[in-house]
């Protein structure tokens, strides 16, 4: 709401204030070293994965003011275990895992990808990863859904298209010579590593932005995928996530009647069982919706790199509630960096399922009186 309206909400005595994230700052500002608030509960801490982010300073400050802190995700180490020293700061403010990432990465790891001074990627030291459970095991417990309660069954499907010889044609020479011409004045270049990742993802998805960001579309072989999917569905409800906003517009203008996920009302139709085909954007639609009474179905046009995202979005249909089996459909273009992501995927959630699993709880009921 506006600020008037979060005043007025501090100003009601309750027992319990619920913000968001993007409001952590304000928050703290308003307060300052007058903070009142001695249990305070983060949801989706991975969110505060970020060290250099204004909310995890923001928290950083008031953390000594706060008498009890309580962390919870489901994916706390979304791009490596790097991302757990900032959740776990909040938690214990350094007693674990140092006082600084900078003592954290030291400690742990090593120098792995770099470019002479300039350091790109971590790896860990022999042994590290245990060591790092352990130092955390007494105040992490990881409970996953499927080991309490009564979880849906989940199909994973990969879709393979293959590109026509004149998109793999320019599929190859943008891979090779990291540049394409695409019009009589635009190409398609990219300055870096970083850059043609990105752009060889649009082209597996069937279109790119040139130079000039106008929109140059290489084949239709995903949206002919689409179509025989939604087509296959028999009219039953299908959640299609897209990646890019030209992705967006050509799957709207291959289905005219779709409808892209914006607001509550959309949420409501969609699990009211009124719209058969919803679009929407993992960062928009990943955390905290609960769409699993509209559908069992989810396509992924388009790939993400980041496994938060992916995992939490696949969870908005795969959650508790959901009365049937759901298939996750994964659309992947051959020979193209779709299978790079995704394996890259798995290869992350490899790593988190260690993760959970060293510190899973061996709760018995009735015997669990711990703190987390």
């Amino acid at each position: 709401g506006t600020k008037e309206q979060r005043l007025a909400a501090l100003r009601t005595s309750a027992d319990i204030y619920i913000t968001n994230r993007e409001n952590t700052s304000w928050l703290v500002d308003h307060y300052k070293q007058r903070w009142p608030f001695r249990l305070l509960i983060i949801d989706e801490l991975s969110s505060f994965k970020s060290n250099k982010a204004q909310r995890f300073r923001a928290l950083k400050r008031v953390r000594p003011l706060t008498k009890r802190i309580v962390g919870l995700t489901g994916t706390p180490t979304p791009n490596g275990l790097l991302d757990l020293w900032p959740q776990l700061y909040l938690l214990d403010g350094g007693e674990r895992l140092g006082k600084t990432l900078s003592s954290y990465r030291e400690q742990y790891f090593v120098p792995d990808k770099r470019n002479q001074h300039v350091i790109f990627t971590y790896r860990l030291k022999p042994d590290a990863e245990e060591a790092i459970y352990e130092r955390i095991s007494d105040i992490c417990v990881s409970m996953k859904a499927e080991d309490w309660i009564t979880m849906p069954e989940r199909i994973d499907r990969v879709v393979d298209v293959a590109l026509d010889a004149k998109a793999r044609a320019k599929y190859d020479q943008l891979e090779r010579d990291l540049l394409l011409p695409v019009a009589e004045d635009a190409d398609v270049v990219a300055s870096s590593a970083a850059v043609l990742a990105n752009k060889l993802l649009q082209m597996a998805n069937g279109a790119v932005y040139d130079e000039h960001q106008d929109v140059q579309e290489i084949h239709t072989a995903k949206l002919d995928a689409l179509e025989d999917l939604v087509e296959a569905a028999n009219g039953h409800p299908v959640l299609v996530y897209y990646t890019y906003r030209h992705d967006l517009q050509r799957i709207q203008d291959r289905f005219p009647h779709v409808r892209v996920l914006q607001n509550q009302d959309d949420v409501d139709a969609w699990n009211e069982g009124a719209i058969p085909l919803l679009l929407a954007h993992p960062a928009s639609a990943g955390h905290g919706l609960n769409l699993q009474a509209g559908g069992n179905s989810i396509i992924w046009f388009g790939l993400t790199w980041s496994l938060e995202l992916y995992q939490q979005a696949n969870a908005r249909l795969h959650r508790q509630g959901q009365t049937k089996t759901v298939v996750v459909h994964h659309i992947l273009a051959k020979d193209t960096i779709d299978a790079r992501v995704m394996q890259a995927l798995q290869d992350k959630d490899t790593s988190q399922t260690a993760l959970l699993d060293a510190v899973k709880a061996r709760i018995k009921e009735g015997q669990y009186h711990g703190t987390i």
